[in-house]
């Protein structure tokens, strides 16, 4: 449970790490691991910015050898080529990892890589590209691609409804990965970080930053109730706040240089025909500039994603507006016109923000994962993280894990992290939440609520279950969600009616429910 604000108080630690993403969590979890004393702390819920609202692929890495128009720019910029390898590389070691060590919390699924006459990448450049992805493969978790050629297309579901099948050379197929959900493994991140002695608190914001000797002194407040002020130190800071790591950094350092660019991601839901499940389609948008993806989600369900637009909105609201959806919805139907998938056909809608390196050889930002000693900037014994995406969580802890060691010693003795995915005490023979989805069930909701500091039925439904994510996101179920951990929150009915009218609020006006009608 929350450890009472009153309590952090005085309490002096080797790091504080400010923003409890997956990478944030990813780095308590070593750091715990390894010895040091950790604080984990997040303005918000765990798990609830950027990495609750990617296209959740542990994609093997073919994003990153697309130059973003011409495939000749690598010849003129043979230095992005190399950054491009290594991130590809370093995303098949971080898949392969992910698949073998936590199997329950990714999902195989096949993907198609259509190839036209007249596209810009020509068939032998996705060729290149797919047998440099592949060489980075192991036996273990293979790429598995092979080619469909046209004449053979129209026995495959799915691909026999791409469009302009008469300029269609065929389909790459090859096997990829989705995170099912990363909220989830912060989740459960954070559970064995606790157990290896990190004190952990979501819902706890950084109001003050400043040096006190040879430590940082750390203000914190609490966001669910007004209980003052406490303060608390530690020798190293990360800032892993993603999207608001410039903002956490104005705290410290009048000083502070941009390390953000954000680009905003969205995405929509829809049903396809039930031979679609589980088959997706990676392509490139109507300009020919962008990937696109077509992802099977649960229960047969798939997502269209995703933008790629510099964002400069509210990063405390960010979600689809009319011009995404309208973008993606037009993608779709260029992609499989003889789908007809019209507006009342979406379900649900999500958007995020990228929180990549700023750099001004990047136009949107670098997609290389930085390291940022903020030393220079007048943060001595500061460290910040840009570009971690979701996939690479594991490695970024523990890159971050090695550069706290180089830089102060542990003041304990290391332990072991756990990996595996927390599975609730007694959920197989308990009921399950809805009826059209068994993965969610009343054991879950009640081990969530005693053990995951849940403050509100969004954080139980949104993160701690991922019940949000099916196909009528629990609006139906929410009361019964609600009445399941009352006893254990201590929530009456009056409580209980507010938190069903917030939950389907949040649904509303975050993943935009019923979008489809507007």
């Amino acid at each position: 449970m929350r450890i009472p604000l009153n309590d952090l108080s005085g309490r002096h630690f080797d790091v504080a790490v400010i923003g409890a993403g997956i990478n944030g969590c990813a780095a308590a979890q070593e750091l715990a691991g390894g010895g040091y004393s950790v604080l984990l702390v997040d303005k918000g819920d765990f798990g609830a910015g950027s990495s609750s609202r990617s296209t959740r692929l542990l994609h093997c890495g073919l994003r990153y050898l697309a130059p973003g128009g011409s495939p000749y720019r690598w010849v003129a910029r043979p230095g992005q080529l190399l950054t491009a390898l290594s991130l590809t590389k370093a995303a098949m070691r971080a898949r392969e990892e992910f698949v073998l060590n936590a199997p329950e919390r990714v999902r195989k699924m096949t993907f198609g890589f259509p190839v036209w006459k007249g596209m810009p990448y020509r068939p032998w450049h996705v060729d290149l590209g797919l047998r440099a992805v592949g060489a980075f493969a192991s036996a273990s978790v293979p790429l598995d691609r092979r080619f469909i050629a046209r004449d053979a297309v129209g026995n495959e579901p799915l691909y026999r409804d791409l469009r302009d099948r008469n300029r269609l050379i065929g389909v790459n197929v090859y096997t990829e990965y989705q995170i099912d959900w990363p909220e989830r493994i912060a989740m459960d991140m954070v559970r064995d970080a606790t157990r290896l002695g990190a004190l952990c608190r979501n819902y706890t914001p950084v109001v003050g930053l400043a040096r006190s000797g040879d430590a940082w002194r750390l203000r914190l407040s609490d966001a669910r109730a007004a209980t003052g002020e406490a303060q608390v130190d530690a020798r190293v800071v990360l800032n892993t706040a993603g999207i608001w790591i410039d903002r956490v950094n104005g705290l410290a350092s009048d000083s502070s240089v941009r390390k953000i660019f954000g680009t905003k991601g969205a995405h929509i839901v829809v049903r396809l025909p039930e031979e679609c499940r589980d088959r997706g389609i990676i392509s490139f948008n109507r300009a020919g500039t962008e990937p696109v993806y077509l992802v099977p989600w649960r229960q047969g369900l798939h997502y269209m994603g995703v933008t790629e637009t510099v964002y400069e909105g509210d990063i405390d609201d960010v979600r689809a507006d009319d011009e995404d959806v309208e973008w993606l919805l037009g993608e779709l139907s260029s992609l499989l016109p003889s789908l007809r998938t019209r507006r009342r056909d979406i379900l649900y809608s999500w958007a995020g923000v990228r929180p990549l390196t700023h750099d001004p050889a990047y136009p949107k930002g670098s997609r290389s994962r930085e390291i940022h000693d903020l030393g220079s900037e007048g943060m001595p014994g500061m460290l910040a993280l840009t570009g971690g995406p979701v996939a690479t969580h594991r490695s970024a802890g523990l890159a971050l894990l090695e550069a706290v060691r180089s830089r102060v010693p542990p003041s304990g003795s290391p332990r072991a992290p756990s990996y595996a995915a927390h599975r609730a005490p007694g959920r197989e023979g308990s009921p399950a939440l809805q009826n059209d989805d068994d993965r969610v069930r009343i054991a879950d909701l009640r081990d969530a609520a005693e053990h995951e500091q849940v403050t509100s039925l969004v954080d139980l439904l949104a993160r701690r279950t991922g019940v949000v994510w099916t196909e009528r996101q629990g609006r139906e179920a929410a009361r019964a969600a609600a009445d399941a951990v009352a006893d254990l929150l201590g929530w009456d009915g009056a409580r209980i009616e507010h938190e069903v009218e917030g939950y389907r609020a949040y649904l509303a006006h975050t993943h935009r429910s019923g979008c489809d009608s507007s």
